[in-house]
């Protein structure tokens, strides 16, 4: 039997090109969806006004954003997995030689079906990061004659509950839940640097934890911290909310992947 053939660490450049321009293009339109709610955007901001009256923006993002947006895109939807297959985990998302069907039919019909779950993936995700900014836009949701009370904790489990379904419906394997659950908290940290920068801040009402308060004064890690965040790192605040975000965003990310590297298959 052949040796299998394994998916290189780094995206070939077709699919690197198509996954970046998704997350350039695509991206911030999805983000989109919740940022008004969520943050400010202090450097190069966009904002594209809806015709209809008191209708939120059409898009509220930042010329910063596409080509963030476009390096993690890469990252997550190709270099993370690739990573992760390197742990001693079943491996069902690698695609071997062994699993690619070699007919030009079973070639066309392996793609259609990524390409429909690249799809569904995007939508899904848009849907997730819609159901953030409703949750965190309303305190409390009415069920029949009765009102439940939704603090963040409640919010946050609704968003682990999308996600979950998000991930059990349309993926299922364990590196792609590896990946996202990963990105769902290095993902939001990824943002300090910016925050501390000023490029954006969340605002009052979005803004409940400091993932840096609790570094005591004189740790070992402080002068790395100042240096790289400013005296002021202890303050600065994100929101739980988009961990659950960057989840959704990552499995969509992997689900592109794979179809784009479906196409390099092809040749």
């Amino acid at each position: 039997m052949k040796a299998p053939s394994k998916q290189p660490l780094l995206p070939p450049q077709n699919t690197a090109l198509r996954l970046g321009a998704t997350g350039f293009v695509i991206g911030p339109l999805v983000d989109s969806l919740h940022n008004q709610c969520l943050l400010k955007y202090d450097v190069a901001p966009i904002n594209l006004s809806s015709p209809l009256p008191l209708a939120d923006p059409l898009l509220a993002s930042s010329w910063v954003v596409p080509p963030l947006l476009a390096f993690a895109y890469i990252v997550l939807g190709y270099i993370l997995p690739r990573i992760i297959e390197f742990l001693p985990i079943p491996k069902e998302d690698s695609l071997d030689e062994d699993d690619v069907i070699h007919t030009n039919e079973g070639r066309s019909n392996n793609t259609n079906e990524l390409r429909n779950k690249a799809f569904l993936a995007v939508s899904s995700t848009a849907a997730i990061i819609k159901l953030s900014e409703v949750l965190q836009t309303h305190d409390s949701i009415q069920i029949g004659a009765d009102v439940l009370a939704m603090d963040a904790e409640i919010k946050l489990q609704l968003m682990a509950m999308a996600d979950a379904c998000q991930w059990a419906m349309l993926d299922r394997t364990p590196v792609a839940l590896i990946a996202a659950t990963v990105t769902a908290f290095g993902g939001p940290l990824s943002e300090l640097p910016f925050v501390s920068a000023g490029f954006w801040n969340y605002i009052p009402a979005a803004a409940d934890y400091t993932p840096l308060g609790m570094i005591q004064p004189g740790a070992a890690i402080e002068g790395l911290l100042i240096r790289a965040l400013g005296d002021n790192y202890r303050d600065l605040t994100l929101s739980t909310i988009t961990g659950p975000c960057y989840f959704a965003v990552t499995l969509d990310a992997i689900a592109l992947g794979r179809y784009f590297y479906s196409l390099e298959e092809r040749k």
